[in-house]
């Protein structure tokens, strides 16, 4: 506790409202003469322009800049997507080894966890991660003993109160090896699950294909509970939802033969799954590829981790997208999030090109979860960083960035408390001798 104390009162010092300032945009906002990595099929336009207004792309390489209340001339360098995190607790924790700091998950928690209500927008984590890019996030909650360990939910970094930008967009299990029970006993639950809300729906069905011919015959019935919906608890509409199609189920999942188990339950049932880590996935990817299912992994993860993981290695992404598997990159460090950048960087240099890295960071996310970001392109969010160079090099920088057509800086807590303590002031010296 000794050692804590001058670090939460370092932080509490260190107002935390210094670092959102954002310079709201004008009416129209063109970059021009830009280097665009749209992550689109347009891929990459040079000496082109963007044209922004009321938060959205309203044109890609358009001829009427001069139009704009502000121009921008980006001299050649490299504009892309804001690069969107995902699979961590951004907001959710400050102080990972300080338990009243973390929101991400609860004993009791299952299906219906909604961590978003604990979400902190004023994190000191965020303006940290804005410093790689980062101008979007997928939250995903620790949950509890349940297999289902709750609602995903996505965010843009503006730091603003309002900046949830869907509470609800995927539920997130946990699947494979376990310390103790088996894997076999969590499977089996999720397919329970699944089939106990099919047989409820399937008799919906033909209790409603029932009314309607007796509707139709000109017969009414008279019993009530044909009269009256069963009301339905949280926990089956979140799952009739993933039966529909809507809910993407976002899956923890290692091992081969537990990921030929998940294709055979979206074939089986027609349910939306992202499988998470998937670290034996190239020994499946053709059946991936079939089965259109989505894999988000660590650019990073090279040796294996246990019996579950004995084929992952830094050239997955690579091989996995040339074999045609939508590929995310992930991380998990909600601390370090700003290395996604270098992240992709490594992908590069193990057989990724720098649009396909640029995509798993950016477009593929969007896709998997539903974001209208990810992509330089007319309708979508005006999320664009402007980098000095390459940003996969470990030399280049942002520029600018926007989220939602504002301008927001990149400075952070870390900058400030560097400042502090390089600056001579009247202000004591802390952690001195």
């Amino acid at each position: 506790m000794k050692l804590l104390k001058p670090f939460i009162f370092v932080l509490a010092c260190t107002s935390a409202s210094a670092f959102y300032p954002s310079i709201v945009n004008a009416e129209t906002l063109a970059i021009t003469n830009a280097t665009i990595y749209t992550a689109t099929d347009q891929g990459v336009l040079t000496n082109a322009t963007v044209i922004i207004e009321n938060g959205k792309i309203i044109a890609v390489n358009a001829d009427n800049a001069d139009n704009a209340d502000t121009v921008i001339d980006a001299k050649g360098q490299i504009l892309t997507p804001g690069l969107i995190g995902s699979m961590n607790k951004l907001g959710l924790v400050e102080v990972g080894a300080v338990s009243r700091t973390r929101d991400g998950g609860d004993e009791k928690a299952d299906i219906t966890f909604d961590a978003s209500i604990g979400f902190n927008p004023r994190s000191t984590l965020i303006p940290y991660a804005r410093k790689g890019g980062i101008t979007s996030n997928v939250v995903v909650p620790s949950g509890g003993k349940s297999i289902f360990k709750g609602k995903t939910f996505a965010v843009d970094l503006t730091g603003r109160f309002e900046s949830i930008t869907a509470s609800n967009n995927a539920i997130f299990v946990d699947l494979g090896a376990k310390s103790k029970g088996s894997r076999a006993y969590d499977m089996q639950q999720l397919i329970n699950k699944l089939e106990d809300a099919q047989k409820k729906l399937d008799k919906a069905k033909k209790k409603l294909a029932k009314e309607k011919k007796a509707k139709k015959d000109g017969k009414k019935s008279d019993k009530k509970e044909d009269k009256e919906p069963e009301d339905l608890k949280r926990d089956e509409l979140i799952i009739n939802a993933i039966l529909a199609g809507t809910q993407p189920l976002v899956v923890y999942s290692d091992r081969a033969t537990d990921i030929l188990a998940l294709i055979k339950l979206k074939k089986r049932f027609g349910i939306n799954i992202i499988i998470r880590e998937a670290a034996d996935a190239v020994l499946v990817m053709n059946q991936l590829v079939q089965a259109d299912i989505p894999v988000l992994i660590k650019a990073m993860r090279n040796l294996p981790g246990s019996f579950d993981s004995l084929h992952t290695s830094l050239n997955s992404a690579a091989i996995l997208t040339a074999a045609g598997v939508k590929v995310g990159l992930l991380s998990t460090d909600a601390h370090n999030l700003y290395q996604l950048r270098f992240d992709a960087g490594n992908a590069v240099a193990n057989g990724l090109s720098k649009e396909q890295a640029l995509a798993s960071v950016t477009a593929n996310i969007a896709d998997m979860f539903g974001l209208n970001s990810g992509a330089i392109a007319v309708g979508k969010n005006a999320d664009l960083v402007l980098w000095s160079a390459d940003p996969f090099e470990l030399s280049s920088r942002v520029v600018k960035m926007w989220i939602g057509g504002d301008e927001f800086t990149t400075q952070s807590r870390h900058d400030a408390l560097r400042k502090r303590y390089t600056t001579n002031s009247d202000m004591p010296r802390a952690y001195t001798k």
